[in-house]
């Protein structure tokens, strides 16, 4: 592929360099932000080569490329002049977002911007993870040895879970980054909920005061809400001290007024707040789950990949990753994992079916890329725009779901969903753990049988030839 020539004619159909708010990426889409979406040419931006589909989603239009995106999008960024993309100018930005954007969208597309770039470093951890649990399960049952209290077991053991230990720290700079706030200050502030010996008074037997005030004790590392609430606060009280504080002291002032203000803040008003909305929110996903952990799994199996479509799946990985932090477990992502396996069936049995043979090649790719946890392909790429194998899918990804909720299975990290991170859920014991594999094998054969069957009407050559 040649990305530079890519880039170039991505950047042509979203109405050039002077048509771009804001651009960004995820793992799989490029984010932008348009000043005049009327310019944007989304029949010539799908036939680009490398574009899967382009989507408006969240305020933004969202072009779907696969695992390829970085190369492209840094491809891009030289085409755009940094002032463009990086928008100097925030509080115009800010104005005119506010004016396009309903507060649904803002919540999605910050929850997105938050979490997405740690979520690399999360599914690595996770990975780690799922592995030493492995290692240790078979040496305990085949040796009766038991590795976790060896060296090499307690340094491998700290690399995987130092991403949520130190979570604060971390989501105070990617907050930071979407907030439009100091970087390195929001990262003290998360810093400071992670130092040892902050975390003994606020986890000791004694009752903890500051200047005389009462302070709810509390646990703030591996936390994820209460960061979150105070670099949303700090956003507001350093806009408001850049306007008043004189240029001549504010680099000293600002920051030294924004940690003395914040730190308070935090332990009196926000960090109890973001503590009982974090346990909230968990308490009524386990109670959702208690109900019926069937009806849970195949309510997340069947309908997460729907949710893709629309960002909104994006409202829901804060659980996984708040639930791993605050218990070392989850379940939500083993149902999204049936979600993911049936894409890759269903993008399978187009494979089989279809006549086309450059539809063939798209499906099997597809299939494959799901497999490995990357569903836009088989989504945008194949499922969706069948749409009979898309149906498929999200039957055989709610009965998958519904067998791994009815047999308990868990992951003991927070990781992708595919054939890489099965070793997550093994931690679950023989019954969580089988029924967690025979989940994924339901929903991919399931799937690709039952779109093999059913079949769909299928896209001739000549019309493809048109098309493409």
């Amino acid at each position: 592929m040649d990305y530079a020539h890519i880039a170039k004619e991505i950047l042509q159909n979203l109405g050039g360099e002077n048509n771009i708010l804001e651009l960004t990426h995820c793992m799989t889409r490029l984010r932008v932000r348009a000043r005049d979406k009327s310019q944007i040419n989304k029949d010539n931006l799908t036939k680009c080569e490398g574009v899967i589909t382009v989507v408006e989603s969240m305020g933004q239009i969202q072009v779907v490329i696969g695992n390829k995106v970085t190369k492209v999008y840094d491809e891009i960024i030289k085409l755009v002049p940094e002032q463009i993309y990086s928008n100097i100018n925030k509080e115009n930005k800010a104005e005119e977002i506010k004016k396009k954007d309903n507060i649904w969208n803002k919540i999605l597309a910050s929850i997105a911007g938050i979490f997405t770039p740690i979520i690399p470093a999360i599914a690595g951890s996770g990975m780690i993870k799922g592995i030493l649990s492995v290692v240790a399960m078979y040496y305990l049952n085949k040796y009766g040895i038991d590795i976790k209290e060896t060296q090499t077991y307690i340094i491998l053991n700290a690399l995987a879970d130092a991403v949520f230990y130190f979570l604060p720290i971390i989501l105070g700079y990617t907050c930071a980054k979407i907030f439009k706030v100091n970087e390195i200050i929001s990262m003290i502030i998360g810093a400071t909920l992670c130092y040892p010996t902050f975390i003994l008074l606020m986890t000791g037997e004694d009752v903890v005061r500051f200047l005389g005030i009462s302070i709810t004790k509390a646990s703030y590392t591996s936390s994820v809400i209460p960061i979150i609430i105070a670099i949303y606060v700090l956003s507001y009280v350093e806009r408001f001290l850049n306007k008043y504080i004189p240029e001549v002291i504010k680099i000293i002032v600002v920051p030294t007024l924004s940690l003395l203000i914040m730190l308070p803040a935090v332990l009196i008003i926000f960090g109890p707040v973001g503590i009982y909305i974090g346990n909230g929110i968990s308490y009524v996903y386990r109670f959702i789950y208690e109900f019926s952990p069937t009806l849970c799994g195949a309510f997340i199996g069947g309908l997460w990949c729907v949710l893709v479509i629309f960002g909104a799946h994006r409202a829901l990985v804060p659980i996984g990753i708040n639930d791993v932090a605050n218990t070392g477990r989850q379940n939500i992502l083993a149902f999204a994992g049936a979600a993911n396996f049936s894409q890759a069936g269903s993008a399978l049995g187009v494979f089989f079916k279809t006549k086309n043979k450059n539809l063939k090649t798209i499906a099997m790719s597809a299939s494959v890329t799901a497999l490995f946890g990357i569903t836009e392909p088989a989504i945008y790429g194949v499922n969706l725009r069948l749409k009979r194998p898309m149906i498929c899918a999200v039957i055989c990804g709610a009965i998958g779901g519904g067998v791994m909720g009815l047999g308990g299975a868990y992951g003991n990290a927070f990781a992708n969903q595919g054939i890489l991170t099965i070793p997550v859920y093994a931690e679950a014991g023989f019954l969580g753990f089988t029924s967690y594999l025979i989940g994924c094998l339901i929903a991919f054969f399931g799937s690709a049988i039952l779109t093999y069957l059913i079949g769909f009407e299928d896209i001739k050559e000549e019309k493809e030839s048109l098309t493409n």
